[in-house]
């Protein structure tokens, strides 16, 4: 199994479309056997699910994501947990304990980034 995880400074970078790298995770038997960071190459929100599927991601670990981007990850097969926030080493080994917290129905619908005091949190993202 292969996790993909928007990275930036060894923590889950929170807008997905906006992504420059993947830290890229391949799992054997519940122990991680080989990572490493992935430059996006300026691809950016449509593209990244097939930037995603042709390196071989089986599931994407992330903060924010839009509607289209989630639609995207369906199509290409991609399992989503989004929501997450933190080390992006520590998401995934709980991701492999079983215990990561996430959000389903975590939808990011703005146009303006995730700039200072930006969250995604529930349904939608707010600003404090």
């Amino acid at each position: 199994m292969k996790v993909a995880v928007p990275y930036e400074n060894g923590e889950i970078f929170q807008h997905f479309g906006r992504s420059s790298a993947f830290k890229m995770y391949e799992i054997e038997n519940g122990v991680i056997v080989n990572d490493a960071v992935i430059g996006t190459n300026g691809q950016g929100h449509g593209a990244l699910a097939g930037f995603l599927k042709d390196n071989g991601a089986d599931i994407l670990i992330c903060g924010g994501i839009g509607a289209g981007a989630k639609a995207a990850m369906v199509a290409a097969e991609i399992t989503l947990y989004g929501g997450v926030s933190g080390s992006a080493d520590d998401a995934v080994a709980a991701l492999i304990a079983g215990t990561l917290k996430y959000n389903e129905d975590i939808v990011c619908d703005h146009k303006d980034g995730h700039g200072e005091g930006h969250h995604c949190e529930g349904e939608h993202c707010s600003h404090e």
